[in-house]
């Protein structure tokens, strides 16, 4: 069998590791041949393929980024299916594991369902919003990161006795603001899931002034004051016409400083969650998704992904998993709760 690999949609530390898992699997396990389709979807529809052997992948389980190159490129773009299947033949590719986020997953799954091409999946998100499995790959590290950068920024708030406004990735959903400002320990933490009042969060900076600290606040690009209507969105629009969140920070820290009286400075993370090196466990998460990914495309389980349960990998249909987004539950903004202030 000859399986072709893709990376497709927004970058995430770890894409390497399952790209590596994956070819070490397939070639040393079931003697199988790879091809690395390049940019995602539009590598596949422009036949631009290489050949991909154990040599190629020496070294990748550390490597941010993506060797192969990805894009947000529409599988229903430039001739869509049918000029798939042609690539597919003409390059006797006989399986595609697409690796990727919502969009990937929910194109893939319709390829293999809807137009019965020999697709499966791993899940790739830093958001951490997939459903159908536990954690996606490229968290964990985002997380660290935003954790690292606040307790960077903590020394420098103590220093001038200042409020912090930190601003990290989360679109829908607030996986990474919740773990990193439970980790850093942050007096506030704002999440799309669970819209507060500007009062509420001036209660929270004012309490950890009035004991003596300097009040850091945590935010989701997507968050949603409860008297806003839509998420900031400073950036304009994507190509694909949904707005580039982002700037809640910068628009939350001169109200703070206003209402509270506390010097209050913003910092928006950005892309700095999506590069350089992928955590030990989003190493051996990635390559364990990616071993399982080979082992589903050699058995021909069409619309299937790798998904972790608990510890456990697992099979699970990607149509199933990009059917609602896995948002914060009550449970963890419950607990998230006691710690602010």
């Amino acid at each position: 069998m000859r399986i072709g690999i893709m990376t497709s949609g927004g970058d995430g530390p770890g894409l390497n590791a399952v790209i590596r898992g994956a070819v070490r699997r397939g070639t040393r396990a079931h003697q199988s041949e790879f091809a690395g389709i390049r940019d995602g979807w539009r590598g596949l529809l422009e036949d631009d393929v290489t050949p991909l052997t154990t040599y190629d992948v020496r070294g990748l389980s550390g490597r941010g980024g993506t060797i192969l190159g990805t894009s947000r490129a529409h599988p229903y773009s430039g001739g869509g299916p049918a000029r798939m299947r042609e690539v597919l033949r003409a390059r006797g590719i006989d399986a595609v594991i697409a690796i990727g986020g919502e969009g990937t997953l929910a194109g893939a799954a319709r390829l293999a369902d809807d137009e019965g091409l020999p697709v499966v999946g791993v899940p790739k998100t830093i958001d951490n919003d997939l459903d159908g499995t536990d954690y996606t790959f490229g968290f964990d590290t985002a997380a660290a990161i935003a954790t690292e950068s606040i307790d960077r920024l903590r020394t420098t708030a103590e220093s001038h006795h200042r409020c912090m406004v930190v601003e990290v990735m989360g679109r829908h959903v607030g996986w990474i603001a919740l773990h990193a400002g439970m980790a850093a320990g942050a007096h506030a933490v704002l999440l799309p899931e669970f819209p507060v009042s500007y009062d509420r969060i001036h209660r929270w900076v004012r309490s950890a002034r009035a004991r003596g600290r300097a009040p850091i606040v945590v935010v989701a690009e997507g968050f949603v004051p409860e008297d806003r209507v839509e998420a900031v969105a400073a950036k304009g629009e994507a190509p694909d016409g949904r707005p580039r969140l982002g700037g809640i920070a910068d628009e939350l820290a001169p109200l703070i400083e206003e209402a509270t009286g506390i010097e209050t400075r913003s910092t928006v993370l950005g892309h700095l969650q999506r590069g350089g090196s992928p955590t030990a466990y989003d190493r051996v998460l990635s390559t364990r998704l990616g071993m399982a990914a080979a082992d589903i495309a050699v058995e021909r389980a069409w619309g299937q992904m790798a998904s972790l349960d608990g510890t456990d990998i697992v099979r699970v249909r990607m149509a199933d998993a990009v059917d609602k987004l896995k948002r914060v539950p009550q449970s963890r903004w419950d607990e998230m709760q006691i710690l602010l202030g």
